[in-house]
Order: C-alpha cells, then structure tokens, then sequence
C-alpha cells in the first residue's frame, strides 16, 4: 500500500493519503521517460539562427565584370558564397522543423513513470491546500522553508487558484503548473513535485484506470 504525508504550509502533518498504485506505483522504463522527454524538449525548441543563401542577399544582380580579358576570375554575382559578404552555403535556416510526434498511450505511461519515481525518491509532497495567508513572496518562501524543501521546485496548481499562483512567480528555482498540464519535461528538470491533496486526486482520476 502506497501513502504520502499530508502536511500544512506551516510544515505540520495534518494525515496520510493513500496512493493509486496504478499511479504512483508502476514499473520504471528510463528508455520510456527518455524518449518523451527528448520529444517534448524539442517541440519546445525556438528555431532561432538562420543564414541568407545567394537568393537572400540584397543587391544587384548585374554581372560585375564582363567575363573575359580584366585578367581577373569570371564573376556572375555578387551575391556568391566565396565572396565577402555573399550568400552561405549549407547554413541554419529559420525553416527547420524539430517538432515530433508523441503517442498519448506512451505519453501517459511515462508520467505515471515520473511520478512514481518522484514517490520513490521522496520527492514528491502534499500539501492540504494553497491558501496563503497573505498573497505574498516571502509567505511563500517560508513555506518552501517550513516543508525543508531544497533545490528546485515545481509547483501544482489548480486553475481557482490562480491568485495563489501568483505569488510565487518571483521566487528562484520554482516553477508553477497546473496539474491538469503536469508532464514528464517540466517534473524532470525539477527536483521536487509540490503538489496538493485536491491535485493528488486529480491525477489519479486522470492517469488511473
């Protein structure tokens, strides 16, 4: 039987939840994570450097010189790629396409994979609710300091709780998600889930069977 402490912000544990095991449970396949992980990274990649061909280069397209008796090479363009200044040959261009395709059997299969591995590694904590006090940073850095929590953090939300979420916008090495979007990508490039009771059960009524 699989359980996870249920604490306050204060750090108090209020109860024990019991886990899905078909959630939070399952076998851990790294060549699966793997494989969703790269996908997702690249269809988030910004195609950013882009070269100009011949094409692309502005000027004239006169011949520079007549072809014969200047003693120098023939020249049809001043755009060629072995001229300063001309186009480039074989360079990136802002046309690339990284996106790849994810199955959704596979894509949910890793994230129950992800989380369990986030309950095994004791990196994953519940919290009842995400009510501060008062709708400020420092609140919500004394709660990441009440919950002993070290590294970076990614933190579930749900959609009512968006003025909650707020709140930690400015905090270093925290990132915010809404549970219903939690995916293998975000929960991997950060070391602890922060999650609540109400998000626990979301997600099992989502990836259980």
């Amino acid at each position: 039987m699989l359980k996870v402490e249920v604490k306050k912000m204060s750090g108090e544990k209020v109860e024990e939840l019991e886990l899905n095991q078909e959630v939070f449970g399952v076998e851990i396949k790294d060549e699966l994570i793997h494989q969703i992980y790269v996908s997702q990274a690249s269809n988030r990649r910004q195609v950013l450097a882009h070269t100009k061909t011949r094409s692309d280069r502005q000027g004239s397209g006169k011949k520079p010189w007549k072809q014969k008796g200047t003693g120098r090479a023939r020249a049809g363009t001043a755009s060629s790629p072995i001229w300063r200044k001309g186009g480039v040959v074989f360079g990136p261009s802002n046309e690339r396409n990284f996106k790849k395709k994810i199955n959704r059997k596979m894509n949910k299969s890793a994230i129950k994979m992800a989380l369990s591995g986030k309950l095994k590694d004791k990196e994953l904590i519940v919290l009842s609710d995400n009510n501060f006090s008062e709708k400020k940073t420092k609140k919500a850095q004394e709660v990441l300091k009440n919950l002993g929590i070290e590294g970076s953090v990614l933190w579930a939300f749900e959609k009512k709780e968006l003025d909650s979420q707020i709140v930690i916008r400015n905090l270093e090495k925290v990132a915010s998600i809404f549970t219903d979007n939690i995916n293998v990508y975000d929960m991997l490039n950060n070391k602890h889930l922060l999650i609540t009771k109400e998000g626990i059960k979301k997600l099992e009524e989502k990836y259980g069977k």
